[in-house]
């Protein structure tokens, strides 16, 4: 069976743990553990970054190059068009979901929690105190700002990729508004990428994720409520609908807990 080693709230990782549901490919997945588990990481796979997979004796590291290894190992079900113009505007699509959605999506939610407080909050695990759920809650936003502006995320960091994001979502609702899916009448690598990669943008409501059920639903306000992005949000709850299988705590190894990996 293939090992995910990967963050449950990674949306690189949410868009291999796509694929792997569509293809029907059997997946346990590996919580790693921030900073100790990563080093193990790069013992096996030569750096630290999530999603990487384990095929028998193969480690193949990058959600890009994830995919294509598992179109070409598992080719029912495939993702990339064998059509050369299809196959091009399909791994373009892809290359711009992965540096434009993927980067923004970041950023704007980090810029919603700084300004949510109850949002904020809902990140924290089942288990934390309800005091310590207060006291995050209680954090100035101000405050949060300032400390965001120090790690490259300030109030303009936030401001540009909002705007990004809106192009983005306005974009990909005119392309979805008479088409069942981005590329081809069957869904493909970039459909799997935009959906995994707006998982920030609004969390999947469902048993998809292994993530707090208040956060379920939620996503940044004004790109995950707007009327004008309907169509796109729509297009991605059918996606999950017929193709994401629902979370389960038999194939999760340390999903709430995470823990070190180690290495054969």
């Amino acid at each position: 069976m293939i090992e995910l080693y990967q963050f449950e709230l990674s949306h690189y990782c949410e868009k291999i743990r796509l694929i792997l549901d569509y293809k029907g490919i059997p997946y346990r997945k590996i919580e790693v553990t921030p900073g100790i588990g990563q080093l193990d990481l790069y013992r096996m796979s030569g750096q630290r970054q999530v999603p990487v997979i384990r095929d028998g004796a193969e480690v193949i590291a990058d959600s890009t190059a994830i995919a294509l290894y598992l179109d070409q190992k598992y080719p029912d079900r495939p993702i990339i068009p064998t059509d050369p113009k299809q196959r091009a505007l399909c791994l373009l699509m892809e290359e711009w979901a992965d540096e434009s959605i993927g980067v923004n999506s970041r950023k704007v939610m980090l810029g919603a929690f700084g300004q949510d407080p109850v949002l904020r909050s809902t990140l924290l695990p089942a288990s934390t105190p309800s005091f310590l759920k207060t006291l995050v809650e209680s954090i100035p936003g101000e405050a949060l700002s300032i400390l965001g502006t120090g790690a490259g995320f300030g109030p303009d960091t936030v401001k540009a990729a909002r705007k990004a994001m809106q192009q983005n979502l306005e974009s990909l609702s005119t392309l979805l508004m008479d088409s069942p899916y981005l590329i081809t009448d069957q869904p493909t690598l970039a459909d799997f990428a935009v959906a995994g990669l707006t998982m920030y943008v609004k969390f999947p409501a469902g048993l998809y994720l292994d993530i707090p059920a208040t956060l379920k639903g939620q996503g940044v306000p004004g790109l995950a409520d707007n009327i004008a992005y309907e169509t796109f949000w729509v297009w991605r709850d059918r996606l999950y609908s017929d193709y994401r299988k629902f979370t389960s705590s038999s194939n999760v190894s340390g999903a709430t807990s995470p823990t070190s990996i180690n290495i054969d």
